[in-house]
C-alpha cells in the first residue's frame, strides 16, 4: 500500500544520481514530482521510467524553484516530502514512515529526518555533520521554503513536529571537479546570505535563530554570530572547531578532504568574494547591493 506522500525533486543534469533516488521511492509513495531546470543530459529520460509528473521551470535559486512547485503544481496527497536528486530514502526510514504516519495526531504537521552524508564512498560521521536534522516531510499546505540564497529550510505555518529515527542518505556520484564547481556557486550564494545578515535584512518566512532551539535554529544563530567575525579569521576558527574539537580527523583521508574543502576552503572563498566586492567599492549596503547585482546577478533584498 502506497503512503499518501508527494515527493518533490528538483533536477538539473542529474543522470548520475537520479535513478537511485527514484528507486528508493518507487512503489511506496503516491506521487513523484520532478521539477527540472532544462537538463541537457538523460535525466528526464530516466525520470520518465518512474513518473509522468515532470515539469520544467527556469532556475533562479533553490527556494524560489521549490516554492514555485508548491504554488503551481497540483498536489492532492496528505503529505509532501522534499528530496534532493542525490539523496535516497533508506529502507529503514521507509519502513518507519509506513508505521508512523497513520498513527500521527492531526496536530503533528511536520517530520524531521536525519541526513547522512557520504563523500568519496565514506560516511562523514564527525565534525558535527551527523546527525543533521532536517524538516523534510510536512502536511500539504503547512510548509513553505524560506526565501534565502543559501541554507534554506522548510518552515511550517502551524502545528507540532516529530523526529524520525532513520536516515535520508546524501551520496552524490559526481566527481571532485564537479564538487569544486558546485561549491564555487554555493560560495557566491553564501556571500549573499552573509551580506544580508550583515545588513540586517531578514524576512518573516525565515527560521528564527535560537541558541537553545531546534538544530536548524541553533545553526542559524551560530551563522549570525559567525557573520560578525573578521574576514579570513573565521574560516580558520571554523575548521579548527570542526576538524579537531568535533573530531573530524577520525573520518580518515576522505574526512580530511571533506572537512578541509567544505569547512575551510569553501568558507575562505566566501570571504575572498566579499573582500573583492569591498575592494571594488562596496562600502555600505547600497553600494554592495549594486555591485553584487552587477557582478553576480543577485538581489540581496
Amino acid at each position: 500500500m502506497k503512503l499518501p506522500i508527494s515527493v518533490i525533486i528538483l533536477t538539473y543534469n542529474e543522470e548520475q544520481n537520479i535513478e537511485k533516488c527514484l528507486e528508493s521511492l518507487f512503489g511506496w509513495v503516491s506521487d513523484i514530482v520532478i521539477v527540472d531546470s532544462y537538463s541537457n543530459d538523460i535525466t528526464l529520460n530516466v525520470a520518465k521510467k518512474y513518473t509522468n509528473r515532470i515539469f520544467q521551470h527556469q532556475f533562479e535559486n533553490y527556494a524560489r524553484q521549490f516554492n514555485w512547485a508548491l504554488q503551481n503544481i497540483t498536489i492532492t496527497t496528505e503529505w509532501v516530502m522534499r528530496l534532493d536528486a542525490d539523496e535516497v530514502v533508506s529502507s529503514e526510514l521507509r519502513d518507519e514512515l509506513r508505521q508512523m504516519l497513520p498513527e500521527l495526531a492531526p496536530t503533528v504537521t511536520g517530520c524531521y529526518v536525519k541526513r547522512r552524508v557520504h563523500f568519496m564512498g565514506r560516511w562523514i560521521r564527525r565534525g558535527g555533520y551527523y546527525p543533521t536534522w532536517l524538516l523534510r516531510l510536512w502536511r500539504n499546505g503547512k510548509g513553505l521554503c524560506e526565501e534565502r540564497w543559501m541554507d534554506e529550510h522548510i518552515k511550517l505555518t502551524s502545528g507540532a513536529t516529530v523526529r524520525c529515527m532513520n536516515d535520508i542518505i546524501d551520496d552524490n556520484a559526481k566527481n571532485l571537479h564537479w564538487w569544486i564547481g558546485k561549491h564555487n556557486g554555493y560560495a557566491t550564494r553564501e556571500m549573499a546570505d552573509l551580506l544580508r545578515i550583515a545588513y540586517l535584512m531578514t524576512d518573516a518566512s525565515e527560521i528564527t535563530p535560537k541558541l537553545l532551539g531546534t538544530q536548524e535554529q541553533r545553526k542559524r544563530w551560530l551563522k549570525m554570530h559567525y557573520a560578525r567575525l573578521p574576514l579570513f579569521i573565521r574560516p580558520f576558527l571554523y575548521f579548527f572547531y570542526r576538524y579537531f574539537l568535533l573530531a573530524g580527523f577520525l573520518d580518515g583521508k576522505e574526512g580530511l578532504i571533506w572537512h578541509f574543502l567544505q569547512g575551510f576552503w569553501y568558507r575562505f572563498l566566501v570571504d575572498a568574494k566579499i573582500y573583492e566586492l569591498r575592494k571594488m567599492g562596496g562600502k555600505d549596503r547600497t553600494s554592495m547591493e549594486t555591485l553584487i547585482r552587477k557582478e553576480y546577478g543577485i538581489t540581496l533584498s
